[in-house]
């Protein structure tokens, strides 16, 4: 994996982080991360997926409802979320590669009240897998390297190699929630 915990503590600042990446290092980053998640999840039953754990810091203030900017996110809800943003950065990558002026977003997200499975967790994650990989299939060769923007206020200024990144950073970041979960949702059927 990239050098994340560096430059998550700002030992290092977001475009040294993806110096020297390439698309063909993007196709790695992605199998690592995917293969990462499916690991974290495989001794997980179908009850792991909508058990809903402790989690004391739940603020999601993009929440559908007021009833749930509080609520803690079950292994379901986190898998669709991480999938849906990094296919969101895969796609506004693949735009810039291809010269495409940046003009929004381009996210869609599976209704985490729809994920109930652990092999519905386990293909989602494959779905994105492919849908990523083919997602660097349509970088022209060059890609346009030098089409970027500012990705939000006081954000980097990304290209598509950086917008393929932060997708694969955000995922990253909910690593440990994963691990949370799946720890709470094993002790709980174990005890």
């Amino acid at each position: 994996m990239l050098d994340l915990e560096a430059f998550h503590n700002e030992e290092i600042t977001f475009a040294e982080l993806i110096a020297g990446v390439t698309r063909e290092r993007l196709c790695e980053l992605t199998d690592e991360m995917i293969g990462t998640i499916l690991d974290q999840i495989a001794g997980c039953v179908d009850a792991d997926v909508s058990f809903e754990p402790v989690d004391p810091h739940a603020d999601d203030p993009f929440a559908a409802t007021p009833g749930e900017v509080h609520m803690p996110w079950t292994l379901g809800h986190v898998i669709v979320h991480t999938t849906a943003s990094a296919e969101e950065s895969a796609a506004i990558a693949a735009e810039l590669a291809r010269g495409v002026v940046p003009h929004g977003r381009s996210r869609y997200e599976v209704p985490w009240t729809e994920m109930r499975t652990i092999a519905g967790c386990r293909q989602r994650l494959e779905e994105s897998r492919r849908m990523r990989l083919a997602s660097l299939e349509m970088w022209p060769n060059p890609a346009h390297l030098e089409n970027a923007y500012q990705a939000w206020t006081d954000g980097p200024q990304v290209n598509a190699i950086g917008r393929f990144v932060l997708g694969l950073t955000h995922e990253e970041s909910h690593l440990g929630q994963i691990g949370d979960i799946v720890r709470q949702a094993r002790a709980a059927r174990e005890g």
